[in-house]
């Protein structure tokens, strides 16, 4: 858990905010996460959009709140919360009506959910190789301003200092295939995992629905995208996934603009048509 404590925030007014609010973009898997998750539990907040492809994530302001420049960020009544699967279980327990921890061994929850942001790089590396081509790459100017910027905690700095090397990296030279088939290496042991899960039960975790579903719907959802094999290889999973895709909850949070779906077109095929195709890079 990365904690952000008031007096570290430097923009001060979302201290005196009152009631629910979300720091957040269409098209960041962590915030599609979260706001399936308000979704579900009929939830009210307020949005506020951060658009990381113009850079504003790393403006003064916002680094002012959270030094890391990611969404999501929750600011509950000047309470502030910066990890998405943070946020989760601190709403789940302060929304504790209809439950997606029913029955299910908290610490466990949590283990699974680290499980799961620990491959927070693997799924941006496969996600800027098929879905987002050019437009991954960070603005420059803005990029420095990252750089730059100075907080007080020492573990946001080398946060700053790895984002900052990656994205240098990819502009430079993209995404390796080794790096996309070390990260599908990575996700197939995990899908191991739950595609023999799912023999016995509905959901990842039990017949019920958990927080643990909705991490996992969002990284299926990219790779699915991406040209991920699940049907052939996992098909379980690839119902599991649909069943889920099928509820409004879920659907319209990753449902993107057409212009959107036409960038991930042409950068999936383009890649594709070079030889390099997810199913090409799992079975090398």
């Amino acid at each position: 858990m990365v904690q952000i404590l008031s007096d570290q925030i430097k923009t001060k007014e979302i201290l005196d905010w009152k009631g629910l609010h979300l720091f957040n973009f269409r098209t960041s898997s962590c915030s599609q996460k979260l706001r399936i998750y308000l979704n579900l539990k009929n939830i009210k907040w307020t949005s506020h959009s951060i658009n990381l492809a113009t850079g504003k994530n790393y403006s003064e302001w916002f680094l002012g709140i959270n030094p890391k420049g990611l969404v999501p960020v929750l600011v509950d009544n000047g309470h502030v919360e910066i990890e998405s699967n943070d946020i989760l279980m601190y709403l789940e327990n302060k929304f504790p009506e209809n439950p997606l921890t029913e029955k299910a061994d908290i610490i466990q929850i949590q283990s699974l959910l680290k499980e799961e942001d620990d491959l927070h790089e693997d799924i941006r590396n496969i996600a800027y190789r098929y879905m987002f081509g050019g437009l991954g790459q960070k603005d420059p100017k803005s990029l420095k301003q990252f750089e730059n910027y100075k907080s007080s905690n020492q573990e946001f700095d080398e946060h700053k200092q790895k984002e900052v090397k990656f994205y240098k990296s990819y502009r430079a030279e993209g995404i390796t295939n080794n790096a996309v088939r070390n990260s599908l290496n990575k996700f197939c042991i995990c899908f191991d995992k739950y595609e023999s899960a799912l023999v016995s039960q509905k959901n990842l975790t039990g017949d019920n629905l958990s927080l643990v579903d909705l991490a996992w719907f969002i990284y299926t959802y990219r790779l699915y995208v991406s040209g991920f094999p699940f049907k052939a290889m996992y098909p379980r999973i690839s119902k599991w996934f649909h069943g889920l895709y099928s509820q409004k909850e879920f659907y319209k949070e990753v449902n993107d603009p057409i212009v959107l779906k036409l960038i991930r077109f042409y950068a999936r095929m383009t890649t594709n048509f070079n030889g390099k195709s997810i199913k090409s890079l799992l079975s090398a």
